[in-house]
């Protein structure tokens, strides 16, 4: 497991360092806790913040509360506060502002080593949680709630200069390949495509049915082209069943990101242009800004659509 730990001590940090080696662990010694704070974003391996109650630059409750808010709900971190005093209010407080744990300095050797596999435990299984919450099991790409959530991330932190652009895609006739060939046949189509949609600058989710969303950074001709490549490895890949080999084709939509344009309105028109491309013959890549918006189009549902049926 690796640790970040916060003490303006040399002493401190050298018989705190000493400890949580012997235990198996890896350990970053940081006295300021703006630096501390800095790793820990930069650094999502990180699982364990241990931390005084007066570092540099920052209070101990405040690195706390600081911690927990850049963890969130989508990141395993247990935040421990350390003091040599006895003050009951200090481990309330520091309990109340995102603190796991209370220990006290210098700790018992083993007290210290337990309340650490504590927090690999407890790491171990909120990752485990996390990951159940946010991955499609049968693609691992993204479920469609986790994808709008980091879509919102990555719109709100392009505003002011980078460019992304929104992919969606579905496979032609898929119902036709359920009926004809099984569920389960179905089932790893869908898989093998989400093996391909993994290689992407950018996120990736399975929206519901056979529906996959991509947001890249990059314009329509950067957008134009990674759809081009994933068209040709989809159009050559052959699937088997029962002796017989059958291939498939999708149809793409994009659109380019607009400056503090919501990720809800970006997908709205990458998805018409996939309307688009399904009503023009399929099999095709339509950019939204290439065919102008008509009433057949007003049937768009955005988020609140739970799967594409327009096989």
């Amino acid at each position: 497991m690796r640790i970040v730990l916060v003490d303006p001590s040399r002493a401190v940090q050298r018989a705190m360092t000493q400890l949580i080696e012997e235990g198996g662990h890896d350990v970053v010694v940081y006295a300021d806790g703006l630096e501390a704070l800095s790793h820990i974003a930069r650094d999502p391996g990180v699982r364990t913040l241990i931390t005084s109650t007066q570092p540099f630059n920052m209070s101990g409750i405040d690195l706390c509360a600081a911690a927990r808010k850049l963890s969130g709900a989508h990141r395993a971190l247990h935040v421990m506060l350390m003091s040599s005093s006895d003050d009951y209010y200090l481990a309330v407080t520091a309990l109340d502002n995102g603190a796991d744990d209370f220990i006290h300095k210098p700790p018992n050797p083993d007290e210290l080593r337990a309340r650490l596999r504590l927090a690999d435990r407890v790491t171990t299984m909120k990752q485990q949680l996390i990951q159940f919450a946010t991955t499609d099991s049968l693609t691992s790409l993204l479920n469609r709630r986790a994808f709008f959530d980091a879509g919102e991330e990555m719109c709100r932190a392009a505003t002011g200069g980078k460019t992304l652009s929104a992919i969606m895609f579905d496979v032609d006739h898929f119902k036709s390949i359920n009926d004809t060939y099984g569920h389960g046949t179905g089932d790893r189509v869908l898989a093998a495509i989400g093996e391909h949609t993994k290689m992407t600058d950018g996120i990736a989710g399975r929206l519901g049915g056979e529906e996959f969303c991509v947001l890249t950074y990059g314009d329509l001709a950067d957008a134009t082209a990674w759809c081009c490549e994933l068209q040709r490895v989809i159009r050559a890949q052959k699937f088997q069943h029962d002796g017989t080999s059958f291939g498939i084709t999708c149809s793409f939509g994009i659109a380019e990101w607009e400056n503090k344009e919501s990720i809800d309105r970006t997908l709205r028109r990458a998805d018409v242009a996939m309307y688009e491309a399904k009503r023009s013959g399929r099999d095709r890549i339509v950019a939204s800004d290439t065919f102008a918006l008509t009433n057949n189009h007003d049937e768009w549902q955005g988020a609140a659509r739970i799967d594409g049926r327009r096989s």
